[in-house]
C-alpha cells in the first residue's frame, strides 16, 4: 500500500482573538473582583484586587485593557444580584471582551452551576477565562474538569460559612441577644449596648398609631390620615400602606418584649426567606428593652385586631358609628347607605346590613347621623347621673380581678416542657430512621409524644388568652374609671370621644326604642 502523503494545512484564525494569525490584533481583556462583605479588611482586599488587575492588564503588550468590574459587598453565592459581573457578561457575549482575569473560581461564583453555565456561555461565544490562584484557562482542555471540582469546592465552602453564620445567628437568639433594622423600625434607635432605646420624636408617632386604633379607626383610615399630615414612614416613605400600621399594631418590640426568628433563610445559595411557621426555633424575651406601649393597652390591641375578623357580623371601623349599632331585630350590626347619591338630596343613612337577607324582613327602622348623636346625648347625660355608683362598683371589681402570676407561672413551666416534648419527637424520629425498630412500637411512641405534645401546646394557648384577657381587663377597667370620672355632668354636644370610650353599642329595637350598651355593661333605654 503506497504511504500517504499528508499536507497539514495551519489554522489561520488565532481562537483566542478570533482573528487572523497574522494580524497585530492585541487581545480584549477585563478584570473582575468582588469582596462579599462591607467589612474594613475586605475594603482593603477589594481596593488591592481593582488596583493588582488594572496594572496586570496594562503591562502586557499583547493585551488592550478594555474595563475592570467589580462588585462589592455581595455574595457570590448567586449571580442574580451582581451587576457588575452581569454587565461583564452581557459586554463579552457582545463582542467587546476577548479574555476575563480574575483571581479564583470562589470569586467569580460559589455556586456550581451558576460557574459551568456562565464558562460554556462564554466559551461559545470565544470568550476565555483566567482564574490566576488555580491557573486554570478555561480554553484548556482540563480547564472545564478542573472547573467543575473548584467550583463544587467553593459552594461547599459556601455552605460551610453560611451553616456557621446561621447557628451564630441562632445561638445569639437562644442568648436573648435582639437587633432589629434600626434604619426602618420607627420609635426605637440603636443604644450604646446594641439594645434598643426609645426615639422620642418617632415613639409619638407610634403612640398616636395605637392611641387612634383604640379610638376606633381602622388600619387603612390611619394609613390614610398619616399620610395626609406628610408623617414619614418607618421607611421615609411619604405614603403609609395598611399593611404598615398593621405591622407597628402587632409588633410585640412595642410592649418591651421580643419575639425571634420570625423568618429564617430556606437556602444559601438563593437566600430566599420565609416565615417560621414551627420549621425552626422561636425565642421569645420578655423586658428586653423600653416599652413605647403599656403591655396591657397592647394587648388590648390585640383583642380588638382579632374582634375585626372577616365573618357576617365582623367588627369594622370605616365609621365612628361602624360596629356600634345592633339591629334588635337580628342582631346584625347596622351599616351606612347613601341615598340620592349624585343630586342635591344626597343623605346618609343607617340601616341593618342584612334588613332584606332573610325570608323575615328586619322591621327596624333606618337612622340618620344626626337622629344617632342626639339620642346619644340623652343616653349619655341619664348614664352620668349614676356614674359615682358606677365608679365605685367599678374600682370593688378592678380590686377582685384575678392575679396573672400563677398562670403565667404555669405557662412558663408548660413552655419548658413543649421544648423537651419536641426534642423526643425529634430523637424518636431520628432513631427509627438510622436503626430497625418495630414499627408497631414506635408509632405507639411517637403517638403518644404527639398527643402529648399538643394538649400542652393546647393548654400554653388557653393559659395565653386568660393572661392577655384579664391584663387587657384591668386595664381597660382603669382606663374606663378615669373616662368617667372627667365625664361631665350634663353634655350638650355629641363627643365622638365619649361615644368611643365609653359605649359598647347602640340597640334599635324599633322605633322609638332605643338601647346603649355601656362598657360596664349598663344599659339605657331610650
Amino acid at each position: 500500500m503506497a504511504k500517504k502523503n499528508v499536507t497539514t494545512i495551519p489554522a489561520t484564525i488565532s481562537r483566542f482573538t478570533a482573528a487572523p494569525i497574522n494580524t497585530r490584533t492585541k487581545r480584549r481583556v477585563a478584570g473582575y473582583a468582588r469582596v462579599s462583605t462591607d467589612m474594613e479588611d475586605q475594603q482593603t482586599s477589594y481596593a488591592a484586587q481593582c488596583d493588582y488587575y488594572t496594572n496586570y492588564i496594562k503591562s502586557r503588550e499583547d493585551w488592550e485593557f478594555v474595563a475592570l468590574y467589580s462588585d462589592e459587598g455581595i455574595s457570590a453565592t448567586s449571580t442574580k444580584y451582581r451587576d457588575g459581573f452581569k454587565q461583564m457578561i452581557d459586554d463579552a457575549l457582545a463582542g467587546k471582551i476577548d479574555l476575563i482575569i480574575t483571581k479564583s473560581v470562589s470569586r467569580f461564583a460559589r455556586n456550581t452551576v451558576d460557574s459551568l453555565s456562565t464558562i460554556r456561555k462564554l466559551k461559545e461565544s470565544g470568550v476565555e477565562v483566567y482564574f490566576e490562584k488555580e491557573n486554570i484557562w478555561t480554553f484548556d482542555s482540563k480547564g472545564e474538569l478542573l472547573i467543575t471540582i473548584m467550583s463544587s469546592l467553593a459552594q461547599e465552602e459556601s455552605r460551610s460559612i453560611s451553616e456557621n453564620c446561621t447557628w451564630g445567628v441562632r445561638k445569639r437568639f437562644a442568648d436573648g441577644k435582639v437587633s432589629v433594622p434600626f434604619g426602618r423600625f420607627l420609635g426605637y434607635d440603636r443604644g450604646e449596648d446594641g439594645n434598643l432605646v426609645i426615639n422620642e420624636e418617632q415613639a409619638k408617632v407610634v403612640r398616636r398609631i395605637y392611641g387612634l386604633f383604640l379610638q376606633g379607626k381602622s388600619p387603612y383610615v390611619i394609613a390614610k390620615q398619616l399620610t395626609e399630615e406628610g408623617i414619614p414612614t418607618p421607611g421615609g416613605k411619604k405614603v403609609w400602606g395598611k399593611a404598615v400600621v398593621q405591622s407597628i399594631l402587632t409588633n410585640e418590640k412595642y410592649k418591651g418584649d421580643a419575639l425571634l426568628q420570625k423568618v429564617y433563610t430556606t437556602d444559601f445559595l438563593s437566600h430566599k426567606k420565609k416565615i417560621n411557621e414551627g420549621e425552626v426555633p422561636q425565642y421569645y424575651v420578655e423586658g428586653n428593652h423600653p416599652a413605647i406601649i403599656d403591655p396591657a393597652i397592647f394587648d388590648k390591641v390585640q383583642l380588638l385586631m382579632k374582634a375585626r375578623c372577616p365573618g357576617k357580623n365582623r367588627n369594622s371601623s370605616v365609621s365612628i358609628f361602624s360596629s356600634k349599632i345592633k339591629c334588635g331585630h337580628c342582631g346584625s350590626w347596622y351599616g351606612s347607605k347613601v341615598w340620592h347619591s349624585n343630586d342635591k338630596y344626597r343623605r346618609v343613612i343607617w340601616r341593618c346590613n342584612h334588613k332584606y337577607s332573610d325570608e323575615e324582613k328586619c322591621a327596624t327602622p333606618h337612622l340618620d347621623e344626626e337622629t344617632i348623636k342626639e339620642l346619644f346625648i340623652k343616653a349619655i347625660n341619664l348614664y352620668a347621673v349614676e356614674k359615682d355608683a358606677i365608679i365605685m362598683c367599678l374600682e370593688v371589681l378592678l380590686a377582685e380581678m384575678q392575679d396573672t402570676s400563677e398562670a403565667t407561672f404555669e405557662k412558663a413551666n408548660l413552655q419548658n416542657e413543649l421544648v423537651a416534648i419536641a426534642d423526643m419527637v425529634e430523637r424518636c424520629i431520628e432513631d427509627n430512621a438510622r436503626f430497625v425498630r418495630n414499627q408497631d412500637e414506635y408509632e405507639k411512641k411517637y403517638n403518644e409524644l404527639v398527643d402529648r405534645y399538643e394538649n400542652v401546646k393546647a393548654r400554653i394557648s388557653a393559659l395565653d388568652e386568660q393572661i392577655t384577657r384579664t391584663l387587657a381587663e384591668k386595664e381597660t377597667t382603669a382606663m374606663y374609671i378615669e373616662k368617667l370620672r372627667g365625664l361631665p355632668d350634663t353634655v350638650t354636644e355629641f363627643d365622638e370621644n365619649l361615644w368611643q370610650s365609653l359605649l359598647k353599642y347602640m340597640t334599635v329595637y324599633g322605633k322609638d326604642d332605643y338601647g346603649f350598651t355601656f362598657a360596664d355593661g349598663t344599659e339605657i333605654r331610650i
